[in-house]
C-alpha cells in the first residue's frame, strides 16, 4: 500500500505519459528506442478533379501503399484558424496610415475579420505522414546477448551511441525517400518537419488547449 507520507508514490509525472525521449535533427526518438520522422503533406481538392483524374489518383495512391514494406501513419490535424498574425499586420498598416479615411476603413475591416472568424468557426487542416524505423535489438535470450552480459554492464560510449543513431537515421531517411517518391506520383508534395516544427507539433498534440503560437507549417508545405 502506498505511503501517505510520500505523495510521489501515488502520483506520476506528466512526462511519464509522453512516449518521446528526444527530438534531434528533426528525428523523434521514442522511449522504446524506435525513430519517427514527420512529413507535412500538401492537400489536393479531390472534389474539383474530373472523374478520370480522381480514378488516376486513387490508382496511384493504391500503388503507393502496395509498394511499402513498412507501415506508415497518416493523420489530419484540425485547428482553429489563427488570424492574429494577419490582424497584427493590419494593425501595423493602421498605425502607419496618414489618410484618415483609410484608417477608418482598416479599422472596420479588422473588426469585420474578427467577428466573421468568431461566428463562422473557421478551421484549418494540416496533413501529416509519420515514417517509422525500429532498430534491430538482440533479445535477452540470444547467445550474443548472453555473452555480452557475462562481461558485466559497461557505460555507454557517447561516440558509439552517436554513430549508432546516425546509422539508424540513415535507414530512416531511405524510408522517407520511398514515401516522398511514392506520394509525389500522386501529386502530393511533402517536406520533413525540422526539430523546432516537430517539437511544436508534439507540444500542441499533448497540450491541445495551448494555441498562443501558430505553427509555420503552411510555408513549409509550399516550399516542398
Amino acid at each position: 500500500m502506498p505511503s501517505a507520507l510520500n505523495p510521489r508514490s501515488t502520483t506520476r509525472s506528466t512526462q511519464d505519459f509522453v512516449p518521446v525521449s528526444e527530438v534531434r535533427d528533426g528525428v523523434i526518438r521514442l522511449k522504446d528506442g524506435t525513430l519517427r520522422a514527420i512529413l507535412l503533406a500538401s492537400s489536393i481538392n479531390f472534389a474539383l478533379k474530373s472523374e478520370d483524374e480522381q480514378t488516376a489518383f486513387i490508382v496511384q495512391f493504391q500503388n503507393f501503399l502496395n509498394s511499402l514494406d513498412f507501415s506508415v501513419q497518416i493523420f489530419v490535424q484540425s485547428r482553429m484558424l489563427d488570424i492574429r498574425p494577419y490582424v497584427a499586420t493590419l494593425e501595423t498598416a493602421y498605425k502607419g496610415q496618414l489618410d484618415e479615411l483609410m484608417r477608418v476603413q482598416i479599422r472596420e475591416y479588422v473588426e469585420f475579420i474578427k467577428s466573421f472568424t468568431e461566428a463562422a468557426n473557421i478551421m484549418t487542416k494540416n496533413f501529416f505522414v509519420v515514417v517509422p524505423y525500429s532498430p534491430v535489438v538482440l533479445s535477452k535470450g540470444s547467445s550474443a546477448s548472453s555473452i555480452l552480459s557475462s562481461f558485466g554492464r559497461k557505460k555507454t560510449d557517447p561516440e558509439a551511441a552517436n554513430k549508432s543513431f546516425e546509422e539508424q537515421v540513415s535507414q530512416l531517411e531511405q524510408r522517407i525517400g520511398i514515401v516522398q517518391q511514392g506520394l509525389v506520383r500522386t501529386g502530393v508534395r511533402t517536406v520533413q518537419l525540422g526539430t523546432e516544427e516537430a517539437v511544436e507539433l508534439l507540444y500542441k498534440m499533448f497540450n491541445p488547449g495551448e494555441d498562443s503560437k501558430p505553427m509555420p507549417l503552411q510555408d513549409a508545405a509550399s516550399s516542398g
